[in-house]
């Protein structure tokens, strides 16, 4: 009998112009949390797609409890007991709970091939009740939350039997407390026997589950550790290749003339009484817990569903925005949470995803000048240092870091004064956010007035010059960098009043 549920030895995998895994090693035991972490880019997403059998490996061998295996297809690897829940959840929005756990392994009765329909409601009822969850089955699944839905997708690997679960960045889009929820099902499923493969970026999920951590970086193999045995600092160095000193750059800019202000600004059912400046230069953050209105506020401001009560002033004047495109012009620009349904357009290459808001000024009597279109596309791309082979490669093809540098880069190419960055680094690993807070202070160095939202606190706090705390669509606290710690900020986000406006 082997030591290993799963081991995987020297594993390549090249597409045209691409090595995406070369040389890899994994070695998964029997009823373990193993984390696997690096950069985005570093060959997570094809290991995964190897291992379900999306891709055949072009080098190595696969060995499933000691003897090798060669999947044809993703179906070969479910009956062989390995399931995958991905990032972004893959579901059927108008399809009912059951029918998403059981989809490609329907009961059905032998002879007629009618669904068991009464059958599959059960099974899916007591395997949801086993994960704690009183998800009714019958539910469609759009009326689910994310963390409902990262609990279904669970549900569907054990209702496939599996015995090795691949669960890629299943916190990304999950409150702390949905975190803590999601932890307690993982060590229940190991505590039952499954072997798990935790891929994540927060070293917080690593700490919390996982005794063993493997790290990949530029598609290679680095090594394996228990995680009790190495330091973050390590860690980070197997990451990213280099010791990131700073996380949070320092910042030096000088504070200026107030350049745009809210007052009682207030939209039905979502957020009422929200007052706040920003000033030339200054990086203005906006927190608090999932739901707080956040995110509600900002698209507002960018005219996406615009507020009902208030008003706007830009540099001392009052300001009118019914859309989007009032906005842009009155020089506004916003970077949505999603960048993948939001910000960019995936099957468009990193040039025309830079340039889709400049099309006018670098435009001719009604023609694009494709010369300087091009020109303006390479200049920013490399500002913010896009990895790519060229600005012709589609945004599709990046990793989400890179992704988010394409759309930063996007809002350069507008003439812009106030940019609102939401989550700017959410779901991107350690070097990448580093990457991404230098061009946040650059943008801050240059003039610009920000709006920063995030939930995450050590970000906030790293980050900002002033910190807006709302709770519930309402402010609570408006803090100064030096009054500001991480147990204040949770006060404020998680009850009392607002304290004072600036």
């Amino acid at each position: 009998m082997s030591e290993y549920v799963l081991e995987l030895k020297g594993i390549t995998k090249k597409f045209p112009g691409v090595t995406a895994l070369d040389q890899v090693e994994f070695k998964l035991k029997p009823g373990e949390i193993h984390a696997l972490m690096g950069e985005n880019g570093a060959g997570k997403s094809t290991f995964i797609k190897v291992i379900t059998g999306v891709h055949a490996p072009d080098e190595g061998e696969m060995l499933l409890n000691g003897k090798r295996i060669d999947f044809s297809n993703p179906r070969e690897a479910q009956a062989a007991g390995i399931a995958a829940i991905y990032q972004h959840v893959t579901n059927y929005p108008d399809l009912s709970v059951t029918e998403n756990i059981f989809m490609g392994h329907e009961k059905i009765q032998k002879g007629t091939r009618r669904l068991l329909w009464k059958e599959m409601h059960i099974e899916a009822k007591k395997i949801l009740e086993q994960l704690g969850s009183n998800i009714d089955p019958k539910m469609e699944m759009s009326a689910l939350s994310v963390a409902q839905q990262q609990i279904v997708e669970i549900a569907k690997a054990i209702s496939t039997e599996a015995k090795i679960i691949i669960m890629d960045e299943p916190t990304a889009a999950l409150t702390a407390r949905e975190s803590e929820e999601l932890y307690k099902i993982t060590e229940s499923l190991r505590d039952q026997g499954s072997s798990i493969i935790f891929i994540s970026h927060r070293f917080e999920d690593m700490y919390r589950l996982a005794s063993q951590v493997t790290v990949f970086r530029d598609s290679k193999y680095i090594g394996s550790w228990k995680v009790d045995e190495i330091s973050n600092e390590d860690l980070i160095v197997a990451m990213v290749g280099r010791k990131i000193t700073q996380v949070f750059p320092m910042k030096t800019t000088e504070i200026q003339e107030e350049v745009f202000r809210v007052e009682a600004l207030g939209k039905i059912g979502y957020f009422a009484d929200i007052s706040f400046s920003v000033h030339k230069g200054e990086i203005l953050g906006l927190t608090g817990l999932v739901g707080a209105g956040r995110t509600e506020v900002c698209q507002s401001l960018f005219g996406i569903e615009p507020f009902d009560t208030g008003k706007v002033f830009l540099k001392q004047s009052e300001i009118t925005i019914q859309n989007p495109k009032d906005a842009m012009k009155l020089g506004i620009g916003y970077l949505p949470e999603d960048r993948q349904l939001q910000g960019l357009v995936l099957d468009w290459g990193i040039g025309k995803n830079i340039t889709l808001p400049a099309l006018t000024s670098l435009s001719k009597n009604g023609w694009l000048d494709e010369k300087k279109e091009a020109e303006v596309a390479k200049s920013l791309a490399e500002k913010v240092q896009v990895k790519a082979n060229s600005i012709f490669d589609l945004a599709r093809s990046l990793s989400g870091g890179n992704q988010q540098k394409v759309a930063v880069a996007k809002l350069l190419t507008a003439n812009l004064d106030i940019i609102i960055l939401d989550e700017p680094t959410k779901g991107v690993d350690v070097g990448a956010k580093s990457a991404i807070y230098d061009i946040i202070n650059d943008l801050a160095d240059q003039g610009y007035a920000i709006i920063l939202v995030s939930s995450e606190m050590p970000e906030v706090l790293g980050m900002c010059d002033r910190i807006v705390v709302m709770k519930e669509g309402r402010m609570t606290r408006i803090l100064d960098k030096e009054e500001a710690t991480q147990e204040v900020i949770l006060e404020a986000a998680m009850g009392g009043q607002i304290s004072s406006v600036r």
